[in-house]
């Protein structure tokens, strides 16, 4: 093996872990690493190399090298954990693999989903701020946390429909699986104890949930994020039914956070309309971890 001239050429034996977060290590081992070691190099052995403790967690953001301590949990909700770091500017999201459905009342546990969420959100968050949509997404940090940005959350849901399904279905009386002559968005009140009511912008400026540029700003982006899903999974033979948004602020912006993923969305098969999503959790159609497996291997083939 000859010395390559940039450090990228060696990035690729790294394997899953990320270009960004160990270029910067890499540079620093380039006077230290035998340029005749073997295939079998792994980050591991770079990470002894470097002395890093194994309690802490390493990214890159913004060209600078972060060394971050996960410390307490600040939150556990139905399907992450959320802890804080030694940076105040950063939380660290653990995806589980628990699951519910009808407020709560439904509980049980998809093997592997929080693997498949956190990849899955990884790959769509990246894509969606290739088109100038900010989210809270840093970095990948294992299998099941994600490194993000600390937001105050707006307490909305934003759900934006193309096909009618769900509560739409039958808070219209149509048949599910009407196609909506176009997008439609809604909002939600955050509270599960109220079961997450449908309110309008009116109730939300009342109430001070969010201010009218806000609310402007996550619709605006709620259709963009559905065309940006609507071409991705076009070209995976998938059908964006409906999906969940949440919004936050930092530094005076409106940022996409939690999840995207079929926790949130509801994916059909292009060809056979076939469930892909959590539906088929909530309605026992079986086949549960299988469906979301096969939303990652194809929107991976793609984007991966």
């Amino acid at each position: 093996m000859t010395r390559p001239a940039k450090v990228g050429a060696v990035l690729p034996k790294l394997g899953n872990c990320s270009r960004r977060v160990f270029a910067y290590c890499i540079r620093n081992l380039l006077r230290r690493i035998p340029w005749d070691c073997p295939d079998s190099y792994t980050t591991q052995t770079l990470l002894n190399k470097l002395n890093v403790n194994s309690n802490k967690l390493n990214s890159n953001f913004e060209g600078r090298i972060i060394t971050m301590e996960k410390r307490e949990m600040l939150y556990e909700g139905k399907a992450k954990k959320v802890f804080v770091t030694d940076q105040e500017q950063y939380y660290i999201v653990d995806y589980k693999d628990d699951a519910t459905a009808l407020n709560g009342k439904k509980k049980g546990q998809i093997e592997d989903k929080g693997i498949i969420n956190n990849k899955l959100s990884a790959l769509l968050f990246k894509e969606l701020e290739k088109v100038g949509i900010l989210t809270h997404f840093v970095e990948l940090l294992s299998d099941r946390e994600m490194l993000v940005k600390k937001l105050k959350m707006l307490p909305l849901e934003v759900v934006v429909r193309n096909i009618a399904a769900g509560s739409l279905a039958k808070r219209l009386g149509v048949e599910e699986g009407f196609v909506l002559s176009r997008p439609v968005v809604e909002l939600y009140y955050k509270d599960d104890s109220l079961g997450d009511p449908f309110v309008n912008e009116s109730h939300a400026l009342a109430m001070g949930w969010a201010t009218s540029e806000e609310l402007k700003e996550v619709q605006t982006f709620g259709l963009k994020i559905n065309e940006v899903l609507q071409r991705i999974m076009d070209q995976a033979g998938i059908l964006v039914v409906d999906f969940k948004l949440e919004f936050g602020l930092a530094d005076g912006k409106v940022i996409l956070g939690d999840e995207i993923s079929p926790d949130t969305c509801r994916f059909w098969d292009k060809e056979t309309k076939e469930k892909l999503d959590k539906d088929r959790f909530r309605r026992d159609l079986g086949k549960v971890e299988e469906a979301y497996i096969e939303v990652y291997r194809r929107v991976n083939e793609i984007l991966g």
